[in-house]
């Protein structure tokens, strides 16, 4: 059955990338086209910080943090692992989603964002898989009879 979360978070990073790829190669850095005017753009841009682009130029910090979030979450692998479809797939697009961002900014330096609509951060594939995750893991904390405390 873990195979399939694995599969789901292949998927999911790919198409980050090809998403990411598509928007690079067929529009200029700054570029809007409006899908529905004044309502939903694809706007390419290139993020150097976190959302809201906060902490720009941190690039080393915000790998690093992957880093750690990698590790955390190894550390709980045998929880993971036996948790409800919450966890799994939670952390499945976390995990799917940060890769994403942190290959961008390893490899060009920035996050490759382009979803704009046009009343909140411009974001990406990644993101989307790293908000879900994360609801995902609260929804799994909030229904736990512990609270989402770890026993073990």
């Amino acid at each position: 059955m873990a195979i399939v979360y694995v599969v789901i978070g292949i998927i999911w990073l790919v198409i980050d990338q090809v998403t990411k790829l598509w928007v690079q190669e067929g529009m200029t850095l700054g570029q809007s086209i409006p899908l529905i005017p004044n309502v939903f753009h694809l706007t390419y841009i290139l993020n150097k910080g976190a959302a809201f682009g906060i902490l720009a130029n941190q690039r080393l910090f915000f790998l690093c943090i992957v880093m750690v979030l990698l590790a955390v979450l190894w550390y709980f692998r045998q929880y993971i692992r036996t948790g409800d479809v919450f966890t799994k797939l939670g952390t499945t697009l976390l995990v799917s989603g940060a890769l994403g961002n942190a290959w961008d900014r390893y490899h060009i330096g920035a996050v490759v964002d382009f979803f704009d609509f046009r009343i909140w951060p411009i974001f990406n594939v990644a993101d989307i898989g790293i908000c879900v995750g994360v609801a995902l893991l609260a929804i799994h904390v909030w229904r736990s009879p512990q609270g989402g405390k770890h026993n073990g």
